[in-house]
């Protein structure tokens, strides 16, 4: 698949539209008692689908800009989503890109790691993350979220990689390695 400057401006114009409607539209996290995180759906998206560097990037930007959004530690979000970048990217020739159960199990697990590894290293950091039984709650609510949302990220940029960028034509009748019998005439 080849990708040009239009596919990486899409996936980070989403990642900020995405981190945008996390932080301003409020009616799921009253709906749910917890805001869904659509980030680790992009960064597993990136993982599979671009290099090492832009999956990398994806991570750290989002990583950042969610925490500067959030009440979290600047780059408490950055650890868990670069660790998951680099792991599924490492391990993307394993993966079966194109089915979306093995799309959704992948986005499962990274939407369960993020927010348990970035508690993890709030505890190690010696901060007072507020754990309590709600948060069995929240943590299922994300990784359900989570999960959904990454077949949804593969079939949009899918679409939109088949809507905005030129498809190879298909080979006419004529083969260049076919043999042309001529006769006498």
């Amino acid at each position: 698949m080849k990708w040009n400057w239009l596919n990486y401006w899409l996936l980070f114009a989403t990642m900020f539209l995405v981190l945008f409607a996390e932080a301003n539209f409020t009616f799921v996290r009253r709906l749910l008692a917890v805001q869904p995180d659509l980030l680790p759906a992009l960064v597993v998206y990136a993982s599979l689908s671009y290099s090492f560097g832009t999956a990398v990037l994806l991570a750290v930007v989002g990583g950042l800009l969610f925490d500067s959004l959030s009440s979290n530690p600047l780059g408490s979000s950055l650890f868990a989503l670069t660790l998951i970048a680099a792991v599924v990217h490492w391990r993307r020739h394993l993966i079966l890109r194109d089915q979306w159960v093995a799309q959704m199990v992948i986005g499962l697990a990274a939407s369960a790691l993020a927010p348990l590894i970035t508690v993890l290293l709030l505890v190690l950091l010696n901060e007072r993350p507020m754990v309590s039984m709600a948060s069995l709650w929240q943590l299922l609510t994300l990784t359900l979220c989570g999960g959904l949302a990454t077949p949804l990220c593969f079939r949009f940029f899918d679409w939109a990689h088949q809507t905005l960028n030129y498809q190879p034509l298909s080979e006419g009748g004529f083969r260049p390695d076919r043999e042309i019998v001529r006769g006498r005439i």
